[in-house]
């Protein structure tokens, strides 16, 4: 975000956000820094739940989610955005209606609309960052794609029965070493043939574990705007809460990906 002015904060918003701008490595900087960001969210599920109530109550200045689906009773179990009041209604805008409730700073925009590779690049384009939430490898290499060719950092992340993955992608960047940072297809260079992965509706998901790694979604987008710790470009985090165990791996730049590798025709 260099070289955007940075918005003050009320006095409301001060005491607000005031365990945020005690930390040392947020301060009042980083909360207006959050303050002046735009994050699109894909997916307002297991995932976007958790990670759109803590985007809301960190401060993000605009938030869009994108979720073409509707509240239904087996959401309940998981999607803590929603009650039984709200069965049937589309996610995007009830997702909309809770965060007002939460913080009104944060303004909310609501795309009830399925994300597809013809209006991808239309929805964020205005976006700062980008945080897929998606439960589906199409939508995954639809939104890493677009994300590559836009400029966009990505944060991304999916969940199984008890196991749970996390990462974050700036592709269009080089690293320290001068090579490109990978991409998502550096990472998984193909999609899983159809039915090689059983669907939450077929295996089952704990629903504590989509509150997790949300919330981590959530601290990763953070880490982006205000920049702090130890970034996840190139690093992994793999969670498998069957055995409480978690380990973070390393992974790098495949140049034959289709994407910034020797051969890609649209690498810039």
């Amino acid at each position: 975000m260099t070289g955007v002015v940075l918005p003050e904060l009320s006095a409301e918003e001060v005491e607000r956000y005031a365990r945020h701008i005690v930390l040392r490595d947020i301060g009042g900087p980083g909360q207006r820094k959050l303050k002046a960001a735009r994050v699109g969210v894909i997916g307002a599920g297991g995932l976007g739940a958790p990670l759109l109530l803590y985007l809301a109550a960190a401060g993000i200045g605009r938030v869009t989610v994108i979720d073409d689906d509707a509240v239904s009773l087996s959401n309940l179990q998981r999607q803590v955005l929603f009650g039984e009041a709200d069965l049937g209604r589309p996610k995007a805008e009830v997702a909309a209606e809770a965060l007002a409730r939460l913080n009104p700073h944060v303004r909310v925009i609501a795309q009830a609309v399925r994300l597809t590779a013809d209006n991808v690049r239309a929805l964020i384009e205005d976006c700062d960052v980008v945080a897929d939430g998606s439960d589906n490898f199409d939508t995954r290499y639809i939104v890493s794609d677009a994300c590559f060719h836009a400029k966009k950092p990505l944060v991304t992340a999916a969940v199984g029965q008890f196991d749970g993955s996390l990462t974050t992608l700036r592709p269009f960047e080089k690293g320290p070493d001068g090579r490109p940072n990978p991409t998502y297809r550096c990472l998984f260079p193909k999609k899983p043939p159809p039915g090689a992965l059983p669907t939450c509706a077929e295996a089952g998901v704990l629903g504590a574990l989509t509150g997790m790694v949300g919330s981590l979604m959530a601290l990763e987008v953070v880490r982006e705007i205000v920049g702090f710790g130890q970034s996840m470009v190139g690093r992994l985090a793999l969670f498998d809460l069957a055995a409480m165990r978690f380990e973070t791996l390393t992974y790098g730049w495949d140049e034959d990906n289709p994407l910034n590798g020797q051969g890609a025709k649209n690498a810039e």
